[in-house]
């Protein structure tokens, strides 16, 4: 699948991929922060273990998804369009 650029997708495309995106990022980023304190607990208990850098591993996909949103902000910016 092509994705297309953003000067190239409607100011409704622009919209709703942004919510989606937020929406998608925020519950990552919940979930991460929630694996994050249980492998900490669990590290105190029994120790540490190769799960320990799951959410370390999946952090990147957070951030890029966060400068995602920055960029469709500045494209929607530019169009003088507000949510």
């Amino acid at each position: 699948m092509k994705t297309k650029k953003y000067s190239e997708m409607s100011n409704n495309e622009l919209l709703k991929s942004k919510k989606s995106i937020k929406t998608i990022t925020a519950m990552l980023a919940g979930m991460l922060l929630f694996l994050f304190v249980v492998n900490i607990f669990l590290a105190f208990k029994k120790g540490f273990s190769g799960l320990t850098v799951i959410p370390i591993a999946l952090l990147p996909i957070v951030i890029i998804n966060i400068n995602t949103v920055k960029e469709i902000n500045k494209e929607l910016d530019s169009r003088n369009i507000s949510e």
